[in-house]
């Protein structure tokens, strides 16, 4: 009787004990939820621009609202911080430079609409012509949102000095006419690093609607450029002296290339395109004014190129020095593109004085072409390898390539000139104007001294 009175005792000692450890485990749990909680909310704050006093009515300047966020969130020692450019309303933005270095990483959300004035009339007098929004020196940022950069366009490219006008017409014998010809690129990233732009539609810029300037780790994910097929200069991503840059999942049409790749830029990822009406996916220029360019570890993949005046293109001019290497154009599909794989080192805009032939060029080297399918204008061979009369092209590497006329029956021969490759499977149409080996007269010292970041 005595031992069932101890084992009873026991029992309800060790039933307190469990119900006394499971307690002080949930509220150990919950309260470890609250400090998360509470370190979550410290470390990430938010600055609505209407809370600034930006009004968006798309008539007033809101300016100084964006820049007394923009200055406050990068002052902010959070470890997050984001501007809301909250949905519904339309922010006229002056030409603007947001700078850096911040404290912590920003996004700027933009689910609203942001504009510039509307047209070379109402650019303030005192702004450069050339930029809209700049952002200099940033350190860690996002620029993101389900909303819009309108650029406003339309009045720029009616300058009667615009090569491609849409509505003025042209001067005597069909020359551009003199006058004031700078328009500003929208969004400009310059001397950044760690940047993102996603998920956001930028439409009808002046110029380029989104550049980067010696740039390092830039990430562009699932945003949609768009401008009139005429719109002059309108590229869509422009980069140069930049490193480490991915594209990916974007949609851009306009007038000029949907992505140009400029020097000094070296491992560009590009993948998932669709890009078109446009100039195409272009390498270049480079070179201008004799001038040195490099270029390398650049890849264009998995993409959709239609009717556009150019597929996959290097451009290069005369007279400059430097390389493009390394290069890989791969699983892309054409519709109906004029050119849609074109080497030209004779690029120029002017005729005349300006275009004579020079013994100087840039290095074209180590380019892979590999499936690369569908169809092409026939106003134009499908490749075209047009390099420099004293430095050939040299590597050409060109596989599964199948490339057919968009009408009819007619095959236009690929063309070469001075262009040194080989041929990993029969190509369609056949390819017998490359040249084999490799040519005495590089200039081997011209890619040793095209150091990495020069």
């Amino acid at each position: 009787m005595l031992r069932m009175k101890y084992c009873h005792i026991s029992a309800l000692v060790l039933c307190m004990f469990l119900l006394s450890l499971i307690l002080s485990i949930q509220a150990r749990h919950h309260s470890h939820k609250r400090q998360r909680h509470s370190h979550s909310h410290k470390s990430s704050r938010t600055f609505d621009v209407t809370k600034f006093g930006a009004i968006g009515d798309g008539i007033t300047d809101d300016t100084e609202s964006f820049k007394m966020a923009w200055d406050t969130a990068c002052e902010s020692e959070s470890e997050f911080n984001v501007i809301i450019v909250p949905k519904g309303f339309s922010f006229l933005i002056r030409p603007t430079i947001f700078t850096g270095p911040c404290h912590g990483y920003l996004v700027l959300k933009v689910d609203g609409t942001i504009m510039p004035p509307d047209g070379p009339d109402s650019w303030p007098k005192n702004n450069t012509k050339r930029l809209w929004l700049v952002f200099y020196r940033i350190n860690g940022m996002s620029l993101e949102g389900g909303g819009l950069i309108d650029g406003r366009g339309d009045k720029w490219w009616e300058l009667p000095c615009k090569p491609h006008r849409i509505k003025i017409p042209q001067g005597p014998n069909g020359t551009t006419a003199p006058g004031p010809c700078d328009s500003p690129m929208a969004i400009n990233f310059f001397m950044g690093s760690n940047l993102t732009v996603q998920e956001l539609r930028v439409r009808d810029s002046p110029q380029i609607h989104l550049r980067f300037d010696a740039c390092r780790s830039v990430h562009i994910e699932s945003i949609h450029i768009k401008a009139p097929r005429l719109s002059p200069n309108t590229d869509g991503i422009h980069i140069e002296n930049s490193t480490d840059v991915k594209i990916y999942n974007t949609v851009i049409s306009n007038g000029d290339d949907c992505v140009s790749i400029g020097t000094g830029c070296y491992d560009v990822d590009i993948k998932n395109i669709t890009c078109g009406p446009g100039h195409g996916i272009s390498i270049g220029s480079l070179g201008k004014y004799n001038s040195r360019a490099c270029v390398s570890n650049i890849k264009v993949r998995d993409s959709v190129i239609q009717m556009t005046d150019n597929g996959v293109r290097i451009k290069t001019w005369q007279g400059g020095s430097g390389y493009v290497s390394g290069i890989t154009f791969s699983n892309i599909h054409m519709y109906n593109v004029r050119n849609p794989m074109i080497i030209d080192q004779f690029y120029c805009l002017k005729e005349g004085e300006v275009c004579r032939n020079k013994t100087s060029a840039v290095v074209v080297s180590d380019i892979l072409y590999r499936n690369i399918k569908g169809t092409y204008d026939i106003r134009s061979p499908p490749m075209r390898f047009a390099c420099s009369d004293s430095v050939p092209c040299t590597n050409l590497t060109l596989s599964d390539i199948e490339l057919l006329p968009d009408q009819g029956d007619m095959v236009v021969d690929p063309f070469c000139w001075n262009a040194y490759g080989d041929l990993r499977t029969q190509t369609i149409p056949p390819v017998f104007c490359l040249l084999d080996g490799f040519p005495q007269s590089i200039l081997h010292n011209d890619i040793a001294h095209c150091t990495r970041y020069s």
